[in-house]
């Protein structure tokens, strides 16, 4: 049987990669085949197809907008998670939830999948992996603004993480803080989450959307709190440059952010510079349009 030749389910899976951009239900097909097989313990080249078959789907799904077929696939590959390394395991399970939650598809579901992950890692004694996706329950807590749940379960995972290495998650948790902090108007401990975040991040490699999202927040907060809108710029700017460089959607804002504090500044004439900015091109658009028109109108003095 083809299922158990393995030269054979490898060639598939490089048939459905070849078939992304073309004929997207075939290759699904495909991927689905290769995923709902079952696979041997010991057979680490089987192990390897799967896992390079589930991730395959898993983007597929994001780009089809298939929020639902996503969250059940996550479900789906537990059984398997079972043979595969703990720490294999937990990237997998990691990259499939955040694949799901940027998606940002506002099923109504996050919360809850968050939830069962977190109690499946619980279950299996995961503890890198309960952590990485409380940090995201967090996350999830505060885009909802059930912000008194994210400061209970942030201050839990605060006292758990600072004993532990895991500094990259640590800064990601200080940063949630500092922002749930700000929704609720309590600017100086969200300060202060935010130092100590930023005091952290110093001591290790800090990865790019983790940097710009630190920077992006300490804009907010030199702009909402001291009103210092020149050095919110620089921030903002170092923001737009980080998510710029991997192509995150936020990148938009901290641009809309940037020009605003061009506003602020009275130097409304400075806005169309930037915008025409190499940089700044790509960006063009309503959102970008609708900064320009603040700008001459606060130029004008007029909003005629």
């Amino acid at each position: 049987d083809w299922i158990n030749n393995m030269a054979a389910t490898d060639v598939l899976l490089q048939q459905a990669v070849g078939l992304k951009k073309t004929n997207k239900i075939q290759c699904s097909e495909i991927l689905t085949k290769i995923v709902k097989q079952e696979v041997k313990t010991l057979d680490d080249e089987a192990i390897r197809v799967k896992e390079q078959a589930i991730m395959e789907i898993g983007n597929l799904f994001v780009e089809t907008k298939q929020a639902t077929e996503l969250a059940g696939l996550i479900k789906f590959v537990r059984p398997f998670l079972g043979i595969v390394s703990k720490a294999k395991a937990a990237k997998l399970v990691r990259s499939l939830v955040d694949m799901f939650l940027d998606m940002e598809a506002g099923t109504g579901k996050e919360i809850d999948l968050c939830k069962e992950c977190i109690g499946w890692a619980k279950d299996e004694n995961r503890t890198f992996l309960r952590q990485a996706l409380e940090a995201r329950l967090i996350s999830l807590y505060f885009d909802t603004a059930k912000y008194q749940e994210a400061l209970a379960l942030g201050s839990i995972l605060l006292r758990e993480l600072k004993k532990l290495d895991d500094k990259a998650l640590l800064v990601e948790v200080q940063l949630l803080e500092s922002k749930v902090y700000h929704a609720l108007g309590n600017l100086p401990k969200a300060r202060a989450a935010l130092t100590s975040g930023r005091t952290t991040a110093n001591g290790i490699y800090c990865p790019p959307k983790l940097q710009a999202t630190l920077d992006m927040q300490s804009g907010v907060l030199h702009a909402a709190d001291e009103r210092d809108f020149k050095t919110a710029y620089s921030y903002f700017y170092e923001a737009f440059e980080g998510y710029d460089s991997i192509d995150h959607p936020k990148a938009v804002t901290a641009l809309k952010y940037m020009l605003m504090c061009k506003i602020m500044l009275n130097l409304a004439e400075e806005v169309q510079a930037i915008v025409s900015g190499k940089l700044a091109l790509k960006y063009t658009g309503p959102e970008v349009d609708a900064m320009k028109s603040i700008a001459q109108a606060s130029h004008k003095r007029s909003l005629a």
